[in-house]
């Protein structure tokens, strides 16, 4: 694991042409190098070369939390799958029947910038709160231990999507083997919600083919495809599923 270069909130130097994004952090991260660039008075974070996300917009994260609690009643357990800008930690908080959150996020960089740095203004400061817990691990690692016990939503946004993962290995996450992990942790009123940056009919059929209950819901975005998000809930028992294949 690598430190974090430079400090977050600090003077940035001019960029190369007006207008152009500069960067604020580098960090050598879990998954390779991380960048935080500034571009104008939002934020974005890039991996290996690749944009992950930005502090424009959210309303297809803040949905992620808020549908996957809508039918919840107090107090509820969430599970945030990756930290990111913090809008759905931040969604989450404002929610009445919140009991607890917590926060699986594998690079330590992204948590330092919420906890004292650049983007602690979008999670508005929620590193702070009792009802929060971050977990600095890699999200298939924390399913698959011992602890945590089971929630009442698990919502994950830790890569583009099913087909578009930040690194390979995540794959195993929208897979049988991953959905089982998934399902182990959820409580008999849970739901898994999924957030993608485009459409993933081979993911929502076998959502469908292993849950009684399952909603897609789109948020448009200013260009390209609409955000998606996929809500399952009724886990189907496991030779159910199996003879569904």
């Amino acid at each position: 694991m690598g430190g974090v270069a430079g400090t977050a909130g600090g003077p940035v130097a001019a960029g190369p042409a007006a207008g152009e994004p500069v960067v604020v952090e580098r960090a050598d991260g879990a998954g390779g190098e991380l960048v935080l660039r500034r571009a104008g008075t939002d934020y974005e974070i890039i991996s290996n070369g690749v944009f992950l996300m930005d502090t424009r917009g959210g309303a297809s994260e803040r949905l992620l939390v808020r549908a996957a609690a809508q039918d919840l009643d107090a107090p509820a357990r969430l599970l945030i799958g990756g930290l990111g800008v913090g809008f759905s930690l931040a969604e989450a908080l404002t929610l009445p029947q919140v009991a607890h959150v917590t926060v699986v996020e594998r690079e330590p960089a992204v948590i330092a910038w919420h906890a004292r740095g650049a983007l602690r203004p979008w999670s508005r400061g929620a590193l702070d709160e009792p009802r929060v817990t971050v977990e600095n691990a890699d999200l298939l690692d924390h399913l698959a231990g011992a602890g945590g016990g089971r929630f009442d939503a698990l919502c994950l946004d830790i890569d583009n999507g099913p087909d578009w993962t930040v690194t390979p290995g995540n794959a195993r996450l929208y897979a049988a083997a991953g959905l089982d992990l998934l399902t182990r942790r959820l409580t008999p009123r849970g739901t898994l919600a999924v957030w993608s940056a485009n459409a993933a009919p081979a993911f929502e059929a076998l959502l469908r083919e292993r849950f009684t209950r399952v909603r897609v819901r789109e948020v448009p975005v200013p260009r390209g495809e609409p955000d998606v998000i996929y809500l399952a809930s009724g886990p189907r028992p496991a030779d159910a599923a199996q003879a569904a294949t």
